[in-house]
């Protein structure tokens, strides 16, 4: 009989031990487990911590202890010291705090959408999943704590502080903090005429049979002319481009080694070797990959005026709760039409295409 309960206890311990590690790693990776810290902490701290209220100050420092006491308690289960008495309780505590947390991001959000961040983006779960999965794990601590033994000799209090402070020193170094000087563009602007960009990717007979004719252009020239349009405002990204807020821009939020970037990116070269009319296109990328920027505008089959800033920085101006990749058609500055993500509010060429067509008075029914 004891043999059993042996077994049932460490087959517990081993389950709730996998969770906890398994939610601290998944928390440093994009793809692949630990593929790139940074980015995915980084991520992390926008998505879950700013929502709730954290500063942009002490999100980096929450973001890196609390991984670190994930890994720390998930490693400490595997072990006896302290175990019944300390480790199974804290365990409990913290697990009821992140369900208290779920439910009122549920709450709030007033229904079961989105990523609860438990395993960041690595393996995106929903708030109610979330809570369903920490509830069966207090069950099984529970269980847990009833199977083990009752000791007078509790063990060696040390080794629960020196794992603890090992790995939340060791998350601090595998993700560094940034100092906030390096919040901002890391790259200069880099431009290339809109016009070289179509003459690239275009056959030059396909160009002369697209392009409009002298007359057109005339016509074009005093539709604008006669055409309201938007007041003029600052779209707040004329420090990346100067002259993005005015007439109309398309402005994209890419990630170099996103594979949905890169098919948006694709769409849009697409649309502008059929019409050589569209707005001038720019790119604002995340420092996440830079080195593949060349490949990323190589499989556009275009090359687009860009600059590249921070990960935390991109993902506030992204927008709130927003995702990649994010195409945004600007006229004066205003923002007429916005997709981003990969559901419902995703890019959609045709749809942008129809907007882009429409009269300032056609946008304002």
């Amino acid at each position: 009989m004891a043999t059993k309960k042996t077994y049932i206890a460490w087959s517990l311990r081993i389950i709730v031990s996998a969770l906890f590690i398994l939610s601290a790693l998944a928390k440093l990776s994009k793809g692949h487990l630990l593929d790139s810290p940074y980015f995915a902490i980084s991520t992390f701290e926008v998505k879950q911590l700013y929502t709730i209220g954290f500063s942009e100050g002490f999100a980096p420092y929450f973001s890196r202890t609390l991984i670190g006491i994930e890994l720390a308690l998930g490693l400490l289960l595997l072990q006896n010291n302290w175990l019944r008495k300390f480790l199974i309780p804290v365990t409990i505590a913290m697990l009821a705090v992140f369900i208290g947390h779920l439910t009122y991001v549920t709450f709030l959000s007033g229904g079961n959408s989105g990523n609860c961040g438990c395993f960041g983006e690595l393996l995106p779960m929903t708030p109610i999943e979330a809570i369903i999965k920490n509830i069966i794990a207090i069950g099984m601590l529970v269980y847990l704590y009833k199977l083990l033994p009752k000791v007078s000799n509790n063990g060696n209090f040390w080794i629960l502080t020196t794992v603890l402070f090992a790995t939340i020193l060791g998350i601090y170094m595998l993700a560094p903090i940034q100092p906030p000087a390096s919040n901002f563009t890391v790259s200069p602007m880099v431009e290339t005429p809109q016009d070289t960009i179509l003459e690239a990717v275009v056959p030059a007979d396909t160009i002369k049979t697209e392009t409009p004719t002298t007359e057109a252009k005339k016509d074009t020239i005093k539709k604008v002319e006669v055409e309201n349009e938007p007041k003029k405002v600052k779209s707040g990204n004329a420090k990346f481009f100067p002259s993005i807020d005015k007439g109309k821009k398309i402005l994209c939020y890419f990630v170099p080694g996103c594979d949905h970037c890169r098919a948006a990116a694709k769409e849009l070269t697409e649309m502008r070797k059929k019409d050589a009319t569209l707005p001038p296109l720019s790119v604002i990328f995340m420092n996440e990959e830079a080195d593949l920027i060349p490949d990323f505008f190589k499989e556009a089959g275009a090359t687009y005026p860009y600059t590249i800033i921070e990960v935390i920085p991109f993902w506030n101006i992204l927008g709130k709760g927003k995702d990649t990749p994010g195409v945004k058609y600007l006229w004066n500055g205003n923002e007429i039409k916005y997709y981003w993500g990969i559901t419902e509010d995703k890019f959609n060429g045709a749809d942008l295409n129809v907007y882009l067509h429409k009269s300032f008075a056609d946008l304002k029914k």
